[in-house]
């Protein structure tokens, strides 16, 4: 016996159906890119990802239709993002990465108290790598035994 949850072997493959979703409003033919799911019990609308498969009780929308989403008054809209998607950073995330980056190209002050100690040689103590270049932040170290 066939299952009935995939497509019939004899079924006649149509153009008039496309395989991609549509937007669920009236007259809007635009692909769906996110998906509206009433939880009535909370008087929620949440609205999220398109969902990986068509759900009788959720309504998949356009990018256009899902901007303009508004709720019933007493109603809260929750938009979820989608996590696959990664975030554009701001220009404030930008300038504290260029800091931390200075940040990390300076001498800390333990290194330089250590190095005056040791006669102003870097890697004071026996044993440690000895600094032979610079070029930024990167480091050119040479083991003390060659």
């Amino acid at each position: 016996m066939e299952s009935r949850r995939g497509p019939l072997k004899s079924a006649v493959p149509s153009n008039i159906v496309s395989p991609v979703r549509r937007c669920s409003r009236t007259a809007c033919g635009r692909p769906a890119v996110a998906t509206l799911t009433y939880v009535y019990a909370d008087s929620t609308a949440v609205l999220g990802p398109l969902a990986t498969y068509a759900e009788p009780h959720c309504y998949d929308l356009c990018a256009e239709h899902s901007e303009r989403l508004t709720a019933p008054r007493g109603w809260e809209v929750v938009r979820l993002s989608d996590g696959s998607t990664p975030t554009r950073p701001s220009g404030d995330d930008l300038e504290a990465l260029a800091n931390a980056v200075r940040e990390a190209a300076r001498p800390h002050e333990r290194e330089r108290a250590a190095q005056a100690q040791a006669g102003g040689k870097p890697g004071g103590r026996a044993g440690d790598p000895v600094e032979v270049g610079r070029r930024g932040h990167l480091r050119v170290l040479r083991s003390p035994d060659s």
